[in-house]
C-alpha cells in the first residue's frame, strides 16, 4: 500500500549477497559467474535504490561463522560439514561476510544467522519484520539452490507473502536454478523483475 509516497507494509530481503559468497572473495565462483551472467548485482541495486526511495526496508540475510563455532549446526549436513573444513571460512569479523559494498547504504538492517540455510529459524528477522508492520517480503540474492526456497518456504510458513526477483537471484547449474523458480518458487511466491517492482513503487 502506497502512503504520502511510502510504499507499507513491504520489506526486501537481500540472501547472502556478501564478498565470500559473491563477491571479490568468493569460495563459490560458478555461482558468482552465474549472478554476472544475469546481472542479479546491478539489478539489486536499482532494486534497492528504488525500495529505499520509497522508504522500503532493505534487510541483509548474511551469514557467518564463529572460530570456535559456538552458536552453529556443523555436522548435520554434508554441504556444511564441506564448507568448514576450510577453518577460516566465513567467519565473523572477516572481510568474506561484508555485504557487497555497492548494496549496502546506511540506513539498512542486518540480520545475522549462524546456522542452516535460511534466514528466519535461529534469528531475530521474524520480530524485525513484524515490528516494522512488513506482511510481504521481496527476495533477492542466493541462492536458488538452498537459500532462496528456504526463505520463501519459511516466510510463508510464517504468514508472510512473498515475492522473488526473477533477474536479481542465482543458483547452479542453469537448467536447475530456472526449474526450482518455475517448478519450485511458483508454487510459493508471486515473481516480478526488478524494473517492474522499482516501477510500481514510483
Amino acid at each position: 500500500m502506497k502512503r504520502g509516497g511510502r510504499v507499507e507494509g513491504v520489506a526486501v530481503l537481500v540472501m547472502e549477497m556478501q564478498r565470500g559468497v559473491v563477491g571479490d572473495l568468493t569460495k563459490f565462483p560458478d555461482l558468482r559467474a552465474a549472478c554476472e551472467r544475469h546481472d542479479v548485482v546491478p539489478n539489486t541495486a536499482r532494486l534497492l535504490s528504488a525500495a529505499r526511495a520509497a522508504a522500503i526496508p532493505v534487510v541483509h540475510c548474511t551469514a557467518a561463522f564463529r572460530a570456535d563455532r559456538a552458536g552453529s549446526h556443523t555436522a548435520n549436513c554434508p554441504f556444511i560439514v564441506s564448507l568448514l573444513k576450510d577453518p577460516a571460512h566465513m567467519l565473523e569479523g572477516t572481510p568474506a561476510v561484508e555485504v557487497l559494498p555497492e548494496l549496502r547504504a546506511p540506513g539498512d538492517l542486518e540480520s545475522r544467522r549462524h546456522h542452516g540455510f535460511s534466514p528466519f529459524t535461529g534469528t531475530s528477522l521474524d520480530m524485525t519484520l513484524r515490528s516494522l508492520g512488513v506482511s510481504t517480503v521481496v527476495a533477492t540474492g542466493v541462492s536458488l539452490n538452498l537459500g532462496i526456497p528456504g526463505l520463501a518456504l519459511e516466510a510463508v510458513n510464517l504468514g508472510y507473502r512473498v515475492t522473488v526477483v526473477t533477474d536479481a537471484v542465482a543458483g547452479i547449474p542453469e537448467d536447475y536454478a530456472r526449474a526450482v523458480l518455475w517448478n519450485t518458487i511458483s508454487l510459493l511466491a508471486t515473481r516480478a523483475t526488478a524494473a517492474d517492482l522499482a516501477g510500481t513503487w514510483r
